[in-house]
């Protein structure tokens, strides 16, 4: 392993603008869960019935806060693999590189998912539009497989064509994702629980028979553990800092736009659905079915209006990947350029410069997703291992921000988002409280539910960490070895 995998070669292009940014922030946060996990979540959490929205709200909190403290970091280390680089200037390499191997592995996984999961919204999209034959021919083993693999791979190729590529890709991804999305609260807005009945006579009996018309606060709490998971990906801005335009600006701008307004996009969706959709309905229908947003509207809304919202749940979740593998890849480059990672990683193409080692490494292991949820067929244990590797990673963004000045007060110095101390320290304190507890109840779950262990995702996350241990120990005592000053390189940012 050498020093650097570029001396005196190709450096990332600082060619990212405020649009960019924000979009790599939408397309990561806004899949195809919007359309599916506010309505699932009466199967998963029974009894949730009308308090989704609450629930929802609740689930914000967390990732509001862990939005801060990675706004405040960002402000005075905008470096690509963000997340990585925060904590292991402001707490220690170690969980630095530990937390972030986790999510690593774990987004990779989830872009395979995302991908393998594109098939069936797009028979969906061919059923909506009478297209049976069509239909038939996606569930063949050959299209469940062929056509997430072309989809993940043309990515790819996207992200290694250079940042230019990438925001022409996203930015439209984005606009398009959030005009169909729009489609969505206007039909549900449009509409009401008597207007479903009509449509639906038979939802009039389970309207009837509903008798609990809030949740129990335990309830709220396990279904915001869940609906939390919808808030994961601004992240995905701050790995991208090291190619952003006045990163210390842009950064944090883009990371308060993303999940404001990504909030506010959530919330309009899932309450125009609940206002056309009567919550007895959505639940009696969960127990025996998967539900979709466009789906439960479908009765109400004339064909090609469907297709539309059906064609748009497909491109939420598509333009996923770009965004996913950028950040995934930022993390790993970060890792070569610190040296603890092998070197070759950080290597960075002389033309287009964009790290092609990582960006290729991180579509093999999303590879591998897509060829695990093919031959298993589950992929929600995939989504139970993202959501406890972010809350750790969220939870050690807040504690970085407590940690800094005692760490670098040369970077504390440079922070430029909410400067203050005093209102530093009391916004992590609250974002280490509530995503502690976020954990807390997700690890509790996790481990009281009726499964084998490795089907458990704090058990799976334990893997991770033995595995990214060895690795951080064996890449550290090489550097010692060859006399680099570690305690130096970990004090100061990676160069530009």
């Amino acid at each position: 392993m050498t020093e650097s995998a570029n001396p005196g070669g190709a450096t990332l292009a600082r060619e990212m603008g405020l649009s960019g940014l924000v979009a790599t922030g939408v397309c990561a946060m806004v899949g195809a869960a919007i359309n599916v996990i506010p309505f699932m979540i009466q199967r998963n959490v029974p009894g949730i019935g009308a308090s989704v929205l609450p629930a929802y709200l609740l689930g914000a909190i967390p990732a509001l806060f862990a939005a801060m403290a990675y706004a405040i970091l960002a402000s005075a280390m905008p470096r690509a693999g963000g997340s990585y680089v925060y904590a292991s200037r402001a707490l220690s390499p170690y969980p630095g590189f530990v937390a972030s191997f986790s999510q690593w592995f774990s987004l990779c996984i989830a872009i395979g998912v995302v991908a393998y999961l594109l098939v069936p919204f797009i028979r969906d999209v061919a059923v909506a539009a009478g297209a049976s034959g069509l239909a038939a021919g996606l569930e063949s083993g050959a299209a469940r497989l062929g056509i997430p693999l072309a989809v993940l791979w043309t990515f790819v190729g996207v992200n290694l064509r250079g940042i230019g590529a990438y925001q022409r890709t996203v930015v439209p991804l984005m606009f398009l994702t959030l005009f169909l999305g729009a489609l969505v609260i206007v039909a549900g807005f449009s509409f009401g629980h008597a207007d479903f009945i009509r449509a639906v006579p038979e939802a009039a009996a389970a309207v009837a028979a509903a008798r609990t018309p809030a949740a129990a606060p335990p309830q709220i709490v396990l279904a915001s553990v869940l609906l939390f998971s919808s808030f994961i990906g601004f992240d995905t801005i701050a790995q991208a800092g090291g190619e952003a335009r006045d990163a210390a600006r842009t950064v944090p701008l883009a990371i308060g736009i993303a999940i404001v307004g990504v909030a506010a996009f959530y919330f309009l969706f899932t309450a125009a659905v609940y206002h056309a959709v009567p919550w007895p309905w959505v639940a009696e229908q969960a127990r025996g079915q998967d539900l979709t947003a466009p789906g439960l509207l479908a009765p109400l809304l004339p064909r090609p209006l469907t297709v539309l919202m059906v064609s748009g749940a497909a491109v939420a979740l598509m333009k996923d990947l770009p965004a996913m593998l950028l950040g995934t890849s930022r993390l790993m480059f970060a890792w070569a350029e610190d040296g603890i990672f092998p070197a070759a990683v950080a290597r960075v193409h002389p033309v287009r410069r964009t790290p092609d080692v990582a960006v290729i490494a991180s579509g093999g292991m999303a590879t591998a997703g897509i060829l695990g949820s093919h031959l298993a067929g589950d992929f929600f244990l995939g989504v139970d291992i993202l959501v406890i590797s972010m809350l750790i990673n969220f939870l050690l963004m807040s504690l970085a921000v407590l940690t800094l000045p005692g760490r670098s007060p040369a970077l504390a110095a440079a922070v430029r988002v909410v400067p203050g101390r005093s209102a530093q320290v009391a916004l992590a304190s609250a974002g280490v409280i509530v995503i502690g507890l976020f954990l807390a109840v997700h690890v509790w779950r996790d481990l009281r539910a009726d499964t084998a262990w490795y089907f458990r995702s704090t058990a799976l996350w334990v893997v991770m960490l033995a595995a990214a241990s060895a690795i951080y120990w064996r890449e550290r005592r090489l550097l010692v070895r060859r006399g680099v000053d570690v305690a130096a390189r970990f004090s100061t940012l990676p160069p530009q």
